[in-house]
């Protein structure tokens, strides 16, 4: 079976990072996940510089990459402002990513929108993509649970999804934004969205895990179950929302590519280059990471025999 395997660290990830990472090691890092078969790479996002200043480069980052074919290459936008400064650029991205909250309390601490403002502005901001030959997908975050209000209801995150479809985006993401889900939560809810609106293609859902609580590699066995064939990793498992309490990194890309081809599922992604990247992380962002693959090694890395034994 198919998978298709997104990272979001260069985004997700350096946004969060106190220290400012150059743009030309952005670059580097993005280039380099270019070539280890990735289905997307999310690269930036066009937020103000203010709120995060992190991620102030988005246009020198847009000029400077190498377009791999065969790649899609992502910015988040979180209004229609940020769609226009997309389509400004000279070089544009392939797809946009917008983001609305199921709850309106996460909505409002992450985009300072209410649930009525964001969903007013969606058909402008893919009308926006559209006339400048962009792909736009609405990621959902706190499908799964928020940190303030709790539980979401399946009705609402149905509700979004319908919206999300009658805008007539390209691709939906259902996001576990705090790392809240568990895998019959995933399992359950996610086979409700794909029955009740199924998929035109095997990338139109994808799924966001954070690892906050351990579930991560779980919930992705669970979604695959499901029907999903599209799944968000961050190299070496940086990241975490700035506007959500307690949520650590995201789950880790080469960990999830290494239990992936362990049950024997195609993702087209080479972990041996995927690895190579993440291991040159930690000197990048000047602190460990949670990334486990990279440093046991793949699941059939031998060791050679301890002295005693070789006698």
């Amino acid at each position: 079976m198919r998978l298709y395997i997104n990272d979001v660290a260069v985004r997700d990830g350096f946004q969060i990072e106190k220290t400012f990472i150059p743009t030309k090691t952005k670059v580097e890092v993005i280039d380099q996940l270019s070539r280890t078969g990735l289905h997307k790479i999310e690269v930036t996002s066009f937020v103000s510089a203010k709120a995060v200043p992190a991620l102030a480069d988005a246009n020198e980052v847009l000029s400077a990459i190498e377009r791999v074919p065969g790649v899609l290459y992502v910015v988040l936008v979180p209004n229609i402002r940020g769609v226009q400064n997309a389509a400004a650029t000279a070089k544009k991205p392939d797809e946009v990513n917008g983001v609305m909250s199921a709850s309106e309390t996460h909505n409002r601490a992450n985009i300072n929108r209410t649930h009525e403002q964001s969903l007013a502005e969606l058909p402008t901001m893919v009308k926006v993509a559209h006339e400048a030959g962009m792909k736009i997908s609405m990621s959902l975050s706190t499908t799964f649970g928020c940190p303030f209000e709790g539980h979401v209801a399946e009705d609402v995150v149905l509700r979004f999804v319908e919206a999300y479809r009658n805008a007539g985006v390209d691709a939906i993401s259902l996001a576990d934004t705090t790392g809240m889900a568990n895998p019959r939560q995933v399992e359950d809810l996610t086979r409700k969205v794909l029955e009740r609106f199924p998929a035109p293609d095997e990338t139109f859902y994808t799924l966001h895990f954070h690892n906050t609580r351990g579930m991560g590699l779980a919930n992705v066995v669970a979604g695959i179950a499901a029907g999903v064939r599209s799944f968000d990793g961050s190299i070496s498992g940086l990241g975490g929302c700035p506007f959500a309490p307690g949520a650590t990194g995201n789950i880790c890309t080469e960990d999830m590519v290494n239990m992936l081809e362990d049950m024997g599922y195609d993702t087209r992604v080479d972990l041996a280059k995927l690895l190579a990247v993440a291991r040159n992380i930690p000197a990048i962002v000047g602190h460990e990471v949670p990334g486990q693959v990279m440093k046991a090694g793949v699941t059939m890395h031998l060791h050679d025999l301890p002295e005693y034994l070789r006698t």
